[in-house]
């Protein structure tokens, strides 16, 4: 028997409306009106684990890995993992350091790019 973790390299959230159409909670969906500076909490399924020394990209997923470019970049302040009627979750805060509006690149990996490209 072994133990199933999945290693993150950022944070991927739903679409708000997820959230509206009452199909996932609130912390699993990306603020509407995300700042930059704020902390917001993240619910994600399973037992994840993320890096927590730098910045990471947050992501917009439909599912299946089907990944947006990044949307902003977040400092995960603290990520922990629970059982909730016999389902393993993780969840955590993360703090807004700087939002993305176009499709440029802005991470190589886990380094974030000051210049974008």
């Amino acid at each position: 028997m072994g133990i199933k973790a999945e290693f993150n390299p950022d944070l991927a959230l739903r679409n708000i409306s997820e959230f509206k159409n009452g199909n996932r909670k609130e912390e699993e969906c990306i603020p509407e009106d995300i700042e930059v500076g704020k902390i917001y909490f993240f619910l994600k399924e399973e037992q994840r684990n993320y890096w927590i020394e730098g910045e990471v990209p947050l992501v917009e997923t439909k599912g299946n890995q089907n990944l947006s470019r990044p949307k902003a970049s977040i400092l995960i302040l603290e990520a922990a993992h629970f059982i909730d009627n016999g389902r393993l979750y993780t969840k955590g805060k993360y703090k807004v350091v700087e939002l993305f509006d176009d499709d440029k690149v802005h991470f190589d990996g886990f380094n974030k790019i000051d210049r974008v490209i």
